[in-house]
Parts: structure tokens; sequence; C-alpha cells
């Protein structure tokens, strides 16, 4: 027994001796703040307790009293203080590696901790970024202590302190904040209403709109309404619920005076028409249902919720209180624009025809809006997109992919099929029927496009390459030119009616939201609100560089790459290889999903490669080898990218590079291990590792194969459907693969990871698969959000900086 408890006390020893014990020696220091004892009403409060010193810690003080404070030694700190006091200490330390650690204070008896905004400073276990610590100390009246504080933590190597107030880019940087979420302009463009969304600690979210002074900048007001432009008057409606009506209501911006336009409006989601005297609805209302328990499919698509809903248009005249229904069928219809005059309207059929591609087809009409008369503009096309009228109201701006219009918008190569993701405009001759392409021989890919009352122009942006550039169209001569502008993306834009004044707002590769105003006459640009600098005070940003390379084919394939902000050149760093490999680019998105900047402050390198082979943005004939290869071309642009980029930066560490990317993304990271053995691991969330279950079973399976296998299918096609996909080329993989999952994915079903995840625990491979419960194709939820990424970091510790022990912190051995 003696044997056994010495054995037991050694050990102890020996744990008790790995854990090194750091010495905090520099602080930012606030105090004394005098506090008195309160008088004693009473013996005890109403929870039966007495008064002890250490409650007043709980007196409340604000943090901002570090701001201005310089740095403290330890010996530095006051010993004693006039009166009974409290203290306020701050240090920042970071740590290069997951690892735990406790906090301990000596030398005062009352005193709290707090570490990143949480209490308690015991058994901390601790992500591999920068970490605030704050200590609050009482000393009694004419006692001369002061702390000594100390972090205890089994490897003291991770643990540099830092003293310049910046912390590493994290996590709660991406997702914590505010951001903007929507700009319109004023017909005479002299004011704004800006939409602003912030998200706190815990996921909660708050919207405002700001009424602004477009000159000036000045916030009039902010509410939480919504507000719309009125289309002609310099004046915004919004609706006010009563008891038991709503009115809509008219607004002054410059005076706030309100005018009742309509006491009693219908419930619904409607428009204000050109002509402002009358709204149009666009109504929904619901198809047959089925028993509960046992029902009937009758098409793919009506697996999805709301599939039986049908849509219509009503017009609703604001004189006389009438609602006109303007369509009436089982077919979805919908206005989707009003001419300038009021009387036409676009009118929008589709219908289902599943026996070819595609499989839903759009009917155009001109609408008569008082007659009700129509007339087929463009008949049963499945690759027309959006339209709206000129300012004129003589033509029709209309978007498609190549294949619109009988294929006059194509350039490709002959035997390629375009990609129905790459987006192009067309002009409809209202007296002619003539549609004319625009973009043709343009390789930005169209997103957003506006035609601009002021001076006659077309308006849009496009995906160039891994940018969102603004250009103007000029619909007289077909001409596009640049605009030049402040940010890597424009993501949204607004023009006014009458005046020449743009608002939009975007981000960077490495900076956040940013809020413009740009002058079509004078061409000039002015910022009005940085919502990054806010976001991105004290942040240690890495560096962003653009990096291109030739592939075997002498083609370029354009991308980009992150540094750590401690870049040393001389040193060897693990890398990260991020891409989509489908039909987009990897955007440069700032606040993306997969937060370069944020895997660079772990330590990586991390390659972008942001135009494989098949994305848009690059042209019709580059976007159109994602069709039919399903795979074969980016993988092999992502394998040469990833070798030359080796070749060309010593610094990184070939053999220590993993991979990753979500959905189409997903099934590159399956389908890469198949055909190269240069990644270390391989992370896929939500990948298709099977493409005819994928094209089955995905409630956009079969639509999306319409874009990526165009006119083949899972028996017409075995090389594709079958030999392509990595659940079939499982015993090929020797690289350690982590799935990632929503267990309630509609889009990429859960079962592709499940089924690839089967063959390769069958196959014995290294393999790890993580469930995320109730979350769909994206992870939302603001908690689930944070435990899945870091589940993802984790992974690439494990592997790619030999450092197992955040992966086993998070997901335990188990003798199972």
């Amino acid at each position: 027994m003696k044997k056994i408890l010495l054995t037991i006390a050694c050990a102890t020893l020996a744990v008790s001796a790995l854990a090194a014990n750091i010495p905090v020696r520099e602080f930012r220091y606030a105090g004394p703040f005098p506090v008195k004892t309160p008088f004693m009403v009473d013996s005890v409060n109403v929870k039966s307790k007495t008064f002890e010193f250490a409650s007043l810690l709980d007196t409340p003080l604000s943090a901002d009293a570090l701001k201005d404070s310089g740095i403290y030694t330890a010996s530095d700190l006051p010993l004693a203080a006039a009166t009974d006091a409290i203290h306020l200490i701050e240090f920042s330390f970071q740590n290069s590696g997951y690892t735990t650690a406790t906090i301990k204070v000596e030398g005062v008896k009352d005193y709290k901790i707090n570490v990143d905004g949480k209490d308690g400073g015991a058994n901390l276990k601790l992500q591999p970024f920068t970490h605030k610590v704050r200590v609050r100390y009482f000393t009694p009246s004419g006692e001369a202590s002061a702390p000594s504080i100390s972090i205890e933590t089994p490897d003291d190597s991770k643990i540099t302190f830092r003293t310049d107030g910046k912390h590493l880019y994290s996590n709660q940087d991406v997702l914590l904040g505010t951001r903007l979420s929507g700009v319109s302009l004023s017909s005479d463009g002299k004011y704004m209403i800006v939409g602003y969304t912030t998200t706190m600690e815990g996921g909660r979210t708050s919207s405002v709109s700001k009424m602004m002074e477009t000159a000036s900048g000045r916030v009039l007001f902010e509410t939480q309404e919504r507000l719309t432009w009125m289309p002609v008057t310099p004046k915004y409606y919004k609706t006010r619920r009563l008891a038991e009506t709503t009115q809509l209501l008219v607004v002054d911006p410059a005076t706030g005076v309100e005018e009742v336009l309509v006491e009693d409006l219908p419930q619904g989601n409607f428009r204000m028409s050109p002509t402002e005297d009358f709204l149009l609805y666009n109504f929904s209302e619901e198809g047959p249902q089925e028993r509960p328990e046992i029902y009937q499919i009758l098409t793919p698509d009506d697996r999805q919720p709301g599939w039986r809903t049908r849509s219509y248009s009503s017009k609703y005249d604001i004189s006389t209180g009438v609602m006109q229904r303007l369509t009436y069928g089982y077919h979805n219809a919908r206005v989707m624009d009003i001419s300038p005059d009021g009387k036409y309207g676009l009118l929008a059929v589709s219908e289902d025809i599943l026996t070819q591609r595609p499989s839903s087809v759009v009917t155009l009409y001109l609408l008569n809006l008082e007659t009700l008369e129509t007339r087929v503009l463009v008949d049963k096309d499945g690759f027309m997109g959006g339209g709206q009228f000129s300012p004129d109201g003589k033509q029709v701006l209309l978007q498609g992919s190549p294949e619109a219009f009988d294929g006059i918008g194509m350039n490709v190569k002959k035997g390629q099929t375009p990609s129905m993701e790459d987006m192009q405009l067309y002009i409809l001759d209202l007296a002619s029927g003539k549609i004319t392409p625009q973009t043709k021989n343009f390789n930005p890919n169209v997103s957003s496009a506006r035609w601009s009352k002021a001076d006659g122009m077309i308006y849009f942006t496009a995906e160039n390459r891994d940018y969102i550039s603004f250009y103007v169209l000029n619909p007289k001569n077909g001409r596009i030119t640049q605009i030049e502008t402040k940010e890597d993306l424009v993501n949204s834009f607004a023009l006014a009616t009458d005046s020449s004044v743009i608002a939009y707002y975007g981000q960077g590769a490495s900076n956040s939201d940013r809020l413009y105003t740009y002058d079509t006459k004078s061409k000039a640009t002015v910022l009005k609100d940085d919502l990054s600098a806010v976001i991105l005070k004290d942040v240690d940003l890495g560096e962003c560089r653009e990096w291109n390379f030739k592939n075997s084919k002498g083609e370029t394939v354009y991308g980009r790459f992150y540094l750590p902000p401690d870049f040393d050149p001389s040193k060897k760093y693990p890398m990260i290889v991020n891409y989509y490999g489908g039909c987009s680019p990897t955007s440069r998105n700032f606040e993306s999903r997969y937060p370069q900047h944020a895997y660079a402050a772990l330590g990586y390198v991390v390659y972008v490669v942001a135009g494989p082979s098949g994305a848009t943005g690059f042209g019709q004939e580059w976007s159109a080898r994602h069709v039919n290869t399903a795979g074969d071309g980016p993988a092999q642009d992502i394998i040469e990218g990833t070798k030359q980029f080796c070749k060309e930066h010593p610094f990184v560490n070939e053999k220590k590079i993993g991979c990753i990317g979500a959905s189409y993304g997903g099934f590159m990271s399956e389908y890469l291990p198949t055909v190269t053995d240069i990644f270390a691991c391989s992370v896929s969330h939500a990948g298709i590792s099977g493409h005819s279950s994928y094209w089955g079973v995905g409630y956009w399976g079969y639509s999306y194969s319409e874009v990526s296998m165009a006119n083949t299918y899972p028996w017409s096609d075995r090389e594709l459907y079958v030999d392509q996909s990595p659940l079939y080329r499982a015993d090929k993989i020797n690289t350690p693969i982590l799935l990632v999952h929503g267990d309630v994915d509609t889009n990429v079903p859960f079962t592709e990871s499940i089924q690839l995840f089967t063959a390769l625990k069958r196959l014995g491979k290294e393999v790890a698969f993580v469930a995320v419960k109730d979350q769909n194709h994206h992870i939302l939820d603001y908690q689930k959000r944070l435990e899945w990424q870091e589940t993802i970091w984790a992974w690439f510790a494990k592997w790619l900086q030999d450092d197992p022990s955040w992966w086993d912190a998070v997901y335990s051995p188990k003798n199972l």
C-alpha cells in the first residue's frame, strides 16, 4: 500500500514539474478607485449574508480608464492607498498553439479574474489567438500590497506577451460588429437610406436604417422601420400598424412631415409604381396539401417545403382602393418591372418541363396593366434571368446565360457547352422584338445591373476574376468601361433617378465594409462611412499578395496568398490551399466562411487558387470548362499551382500542406487525394462524394447538374457520374481527411459524407467525420459556427503542425 501511495505521489510531482509558471511583468493599470464600506442598515442582506469586503469588487467600473494608461511593471504598481480601494490591471498574451493555462494571483486577498470577457482564470482552454486578461483587486486602507500575477501552463514556449495593444485576427473579428446591409438614394440624390446590421456576442443581431445627407454624411435619424424611396418624388414611404389597420405614409426627409397616402393598406409585399399612383403586389397561395403521415411526391422539387405554393401579381389603385388581380392560374407568375409611364409590366410565367434541359423555363410577356392584354416577348426560355425597362420604356434590359435566346450570346469553342452560371446582358427592342447581346465578348460575369434615367447609361457589377468590379455600358454603342472604385468587391450600389450621384459599398481582401458615393460627371469618389476602421482597430493583420502562374497549357491561373502577421521569410511555414473548384471564383471577400486572414493568424501561409478552370469571371470559354469535366481540369490547376507556389516560395514546408473546400469545393477536397499525394491532410465541408447520388437526392442536385453535367445523366455517362466520384475512387485516398457536414443539409445531402466515411473506414484509411446538428448547407448558428470552425483548425493543427492536443481536447480519444 505504501509503495502504491509513493508511486502516486511521485507521478503527481512529475505532472506538477511539467507545468511552467510564467510571471507577468508588464501591465496596463487604472486606479486606485476609492470605495467605502456601506452604512450597515442591517447585519445581513435579503439573502441572509453578512457583508464581505470582496463584494466591493462588484462596484461598477469602466474599463475605459485603461485606454489612456501607460505600461507599468510589476514593481510600479501602487502598494497602498489612503482608503479602501479597488484597482484594475490588464495584460495580453497569445499562444502559438492550443494550450491550457491557469492565471494565478498572489499578494492580494480579494480579486476577480476575467479572460476574454468571461469571469474565471482557472483551467483555461486557450485557442491559439490573443487573449486579454483583466484583474480587479481590492486593497484595504493603508495595507501595502500589490498582486503578483503569473500564467501556469504546460508549455511556456507557446506563450508570448503583447504590450502593443493589438491582437491577432480571430473568429470574433469575423462575426461580431457592425456591417452594411443596404443602401438606396432619393430621386434627387440628396439623401441616402443606409442599412446596418450588428452582431453581438452569442449571435444576437439588431438592424437599423440611417437617414443621411448624401453630401455631408450627416445622420438625420435612425430607425428600425423599413424605409423605401418614392420613385420620382424625393420622399420616402413606410407603413405604420394601428390597432386594426395599416397606414401607408409618405415622409419628407428634410422636414419630417408625414402624409397619409393610404389609410387601410392591404397586407402583403408591394412596390410603388413609377407613376406613384398604384402599388404592385406579389401574393402567394398554397397548393393542395397531402396527408401528413403518408404523402405523394409529384415531382423531384415537390420534396422542397413550399414548392406547391404559387405566386401571382395584383395592382392596387391608391385613389380608389381597388385591388385588381393581374394573373390567375397554377403556374408561378410575377411582374418583374413596371414601365416608366405605368402602363405596362414585364410578366414572367414559369413552368417545369422535366424531360428537357433546362427543366424550368420562363415565358416573358408584355402585360398591359390597364387592359390586361399580353404580348409574348420571349417564349419558354430556360436560360433567361431578370428583366427591366429602359428609362424611355422602349427597350428591355435582360439577363441570361450564353445559351439564352437561341444562343445569340455564346462565345465558346466548338464542342463546348457554356456555363449556365456565366450571366450576360441583352437588350430587347420592344418595337421590333430584336434581342441584341451586350457582353458576348466581355469576360466578367454580370451580377447586378441598373439602367439609369439620369444619363441613360447601364451600370452593373460583375465578377472580374476574384474581384467584383463596377462597370458602365453605353447602350447606344455597346462600349463598356470599368469604373475605378476603392474596393476589391462592390457588393451593392444604388442610383439616383435624377442625379449623377451613385452610392456603393464593398470590401477588400484585407478590409471590411466601407461606404462611398461616386459622381458620374466629376468621377469623384468620397468615403462616407468606414466600418472597417472600427472592426480592424488594434488588429494585427498579415499581408495579402497577388500570385498567378502559368499552367501546363500555358494559361494564366489567378490567385493570391496570405501571410502570418509576424511573417519571417527565413522560416518554414505549413500551408493551407483554399479553392472552390466549381463554377465560381474564390472571391476576395474579407469575411468569408473561410476567413483566410484568420487562418494565417494561426501560423499558416494560405494560398487561394482563385480561378481554376471552370470558374466564371474569366470569360465564357474558361467557365465552360466546368461543364462535363467533373473536377478534372480544376484539380490539375490546383495541383500545378500548389507545386509551383512551393518552388517559388521556399518559406513553405512542402511536407505540411493541407487543402480545404466546401460544397463543390468539398467534392474537390475528396477528389484531389485520389489523384495526388502532395497534401498532408484535407478538409471537406458538405462535399459531393457521388455525382449520381447527389444528382438524385439533393434538392437542387439534378438542376445544378444541368449546369455541371449538361445533357449527360447517370445512365448515359458512367465516366462522369461514377469514375469521377470520390466514393468510387476511395481506395486511392491515402490523405487524412476530415468530413464536416450539417446533418439536415438539403443542398448536398448529409449522406454524401456518410457514404465516403463508411468507405474510408472499411478501407482502414485515416478519416474523421463531424456532423453539425440541425444545420443545413451553411453553418449559421453562432455557437455551432464557432465550434465548426474550431474543428477545422484543430484538424489542421494535428496534421500540419504536429500538434494533436487541440483535436484531442475537442474530440477526446474514446475506447469504443
